[in-house]
């Protein structure tokens, strides 16, 4: 048996016997890291540490603290959560693993009707297999043959997946003696998976929670936040009805030459909503003066409240939208995070007392000088731009900080109607494989910022967890103040995107940082048949991000 030569942090380990497991490396320079290894990239590709090596190869490896450490961490929960559900409660029940929510996952029970005293048990049992250590198995297998044992144990979610892949062959896991797929590595065994809880909510429902980045050593206190949940479980009960649950049932549209009607539907669903809530504005006219409209990255919010505006009108009620953008404080005044860089996730980067003082002055009835932010000299400038509200007339604000009271802290709450929105999508691969409303957004971006801002892939992929912090510090805090809650998602789009997200993904070298998150994204978006953007309506909220909207200044 050969050695081989291993480069670790820009240098080479000792010679390391071939087929040694990485597992067994990463005990060699467990001391490198504050939280347990849990995942490996061995040269271009992401591998779990069961795997044995075979050449010599370049290695880095994944604790909890990174989000690749936390998704093969999560993985690896939605396995043993769906073992110890079968164990628990029988072959005939099945678990669907359905969204995120807050620092944890929705997991719904199907075939059995559970309580809290049975999602105790299915813990239970999970932490018994803790203990136990069982060993995540991996193996190549054909396709076909995959097919066949699926369609045998009545798994036809995982047999319509398979049915849309091209390569010849699928890796498998097993844990104690049970079969699934997953797209990605897991784990080496059970015993890493020490961390987590789960919390019966309601509907045949709990949440698995699991340790955040933010904080790899604890499971963080789970909050329910009803109006997420609702607006998650209307969608997904909605997208039952109309039998467009999996990436499968909607690839099976696309072949059957259908996708047009299937479009509509989702367009249809998004406008309905921004009917409800004008509807609502507008029964409340005399007092709500201020829609303030608030979502992470690219949820489409520009279109949004575009689009709102235009409902709004068709009731009498005429708009106007200021940007926060023009409110931002003197550059030279700006806060600066850890690491000095501007940190708009802070409130504080928004001269507040000035726009409070205008707000209230433009709901008395004043003509108002309105700000421009000069973003090339970094200070606000007045030109001959002004505003003021005649009756009938509303505002529409929309920006990261809306949903926080402090923002808007000198206006009565009964004259403000704040909304937020996210692409929430409800489509699973298979039963056991969600699609992350963040691989949304983030695909999303991946495109708008190609065709209209000049930025590669590898850059927006780059700058995403700044993005992600902005969100978390900023919106997700203050959902609950939201009066209503707009679901952007369009069950149809990553097979649009698709055709533009692919070859950018693929531009990705692969030597750079987030090679692997290019693949991932590659693997997610090959699950969905494409679909020409030549049907997307001019008006869709898609439009923002692949152009052509008739919205466009």
């Amino acid at each position: 048996m050969r050695n081989l030569k291993l480069k670790y942090k820009d240098i080479y380990l000792d010679e390391i016997p071939e087929d040694t497991t990485l597992y067994e490396v990463s005990k060699k320079v467990k001391d490198d890291f504050k939280y347990p290894v849990v995942g490996a990239r061995l040269g271009e590709f992401l591998v779990g540490l069961n795997t044995k090596l075979k050449n010599n190869d370049k290695i880095e490896f994944y604790d909890l603290s990174t989000p690749i450490g936390n998704r093969i961490y999560s993985r690896s929960l939605e396995f043993l959560v769906t073992v110890a559900t079968k164990k628990v409660l029988g072959d005939n029940a099945d678990i669907l693993i359905n969204y995120s929510l807050e620092n944890g996952i929705c997991c719904e029970i199907v075939g059995e009707k559970i309580t809290k005293i049975e999602t105790d048990k299915i813990k239970k049992q999970m932490l018994k297999m803790v203990e136990q250590k069982f060993v995540f198995k991996e193996m190549l297998v054909d396709r076909f043959e995959a097919i066949k044992y699926f369609k045998k144990h009545n798994q036809i979610d995982k047999v319509e997946s398979f049915r849309y892949m091209t390569n010849r062959t699928v890796t498998l896991y097993s844990l104690d003696g049970i079969y699934d797929y997953f797209y990605g590595p897991l784990v080496v065994n059970t015993g890493l998976l020490d961390k987590f809880d789960l919390i019966y909510i309601k509907n045949n429902s709990f949440i698995l929670t699991y340790p955040s980045v933010k904080n790899p050593n604890k499971v963080d206190e789970y909050i329910q936040h009803e109006l997420t949940y609702n607006t998650y479980k209307n969608f997904q009960d909605w997208g039952r009805t109309i039998g467009i649950s999996t990436a499968p049932d909607l690839n099976k549209i696309c072949t059957e030459g259908k996708y047009i009607d299937m479009l509509r539907l989702f367009e249809t669903h998004y406008e309905d909503q921004l009917s409800l809530i004008a509807e609502e504005i507008y029964k409340n006219k005399d007092k709500i003066k201020i829609i303030l409209l608030a979502g992470p990255s690219s949820s489409g919010k520009t279109t949004t409240a575009k689009k709102l505006s235009l409902y709004l009108k068709v009731k009498g009620l005429k708009s106007h939208q200021i940007s926060l953008d023009d409110y931002f404080v003197d550059r030279v005044n700006a806060p600066r995070d850890e690491n000095g860089n501007l940190d708009f996730s802070s409130i504080d980067s928004i001269d507040v007392s000035l726009f409070n003082n205008h707000l209230t002055k433009l709901l008395e009835g004043h003509k108002v000088s309105m700000p421009t932010f000069d973003f090339i000299t970094g200070k606000k400038v007045y030109e001959d731009k002004y505003l003021k509200l005649e009756e009938n007339e509303i505002l529409i604000i929309e920006g990261i900080h809306t949903l926080n009271e402090k923002l808007t802290k000198n206006i009565k709450r009964e004259n403000k109607f704040k909304i937020f929105m996210s692409p929430l999508i409800h489509l699973k691969l298979d039963n056991h494989n969600r699609v992350h409303t963040t691989d949304v957004r983030k695909i999303r971006r991946i495109v708008r910022d190609n065709l209209f801002r000049g930025t590669n892939a590898e850059t927006t992929l780059m700058m995403w967890p700044n993005v992600d912090k902005e969100a978390r510090l900023s919106i997700y805090p203050y959902q609950d103040d939201a009066d209503a809650m707009i679901n952007s998602s369009l069950g149809y789009e990553l097979s649009v995107l698709r055709i533009y997200a692919e070859p950018l993904l693929y531009g990705i070298d692969g030597t750079s940082k987030v090679y692997p998150e290019a693949m991932r994204l590659i693997d997610l978006l090959r699950n969905f048949l494409p679909i020409t953007s030549e049907v997307v309506p001019k008006d869709s909220i898609l439009r923002e991000f692949i152009g052509g909207s008739v919205y466009e200044d």
